[in-house]
């Protein structure tokens, strides 16, 4: 344990995060993701929750300012306009955590290939259909550096 530090983070994922630079990608998957068929490091997080995992990973990762969307969420098939619960839960912890950003949706596919260009994706034992989440990394301020 760290002071400090969400204790869902792993040493496994803290390494990820940690050499992620701004404009990097990372996913955070659910338990129906095929997450190794994707391509990018996986890093795994059995008995995990994706929204979970998404309050860990925001608590200590800024959002790309500098871009028109910094997070996304896989769309419903056959219905793009619905927002599963887990969707809204990703939006409300977004909100808290990191201010005016919206979770866009994007088609099943589109995300597929977003997720193969990410730095990693962290598979999470979420059960709900749809809990997968993208996120850009932005940049860490000066003073929000511990010391500065």
């Amino acid at each position: 344990m760290l002071k400090g530090i969400h204790p869902l983070l792993g040493p496994d994922l803290l390494h990820a995060l940690r050499t992620m630079g701004h404009g990097d990608d990372i996913v955070i998957a659910d338990a129906n993701f095929p997450a190794h068929a994707m391509g990018p490091r996986v890093i795994r997080a059995d008995g995990v929750d994706a929204t979970s995992m998404t309050e860990a990973v925001l608590t200590h990762m800024p959002l790309d300012t500098f871009v028109p969307d910094a997070a996304w969420r896989m769309q419903v098939v056959g219905d793009p306009s619905a927002v599963p619960p887990v969707c809204a839960e990703f939006q409300e912890i977004v909100s808290r955590l990191t201010g005016d950003f919206v979770v866009r949706s994007v088609e099943r596919f589109a995300f597929y290939e977003m997720a193969r260009n990410a730095a990693c994706i962290v598979a999470t034992t979420e059960l709900r259909l749809y809990g997968n989440i993208i996120f850009k990394k932005g940049v860490v301020l000066p003073n929000e550096v511990f010391g500065a």
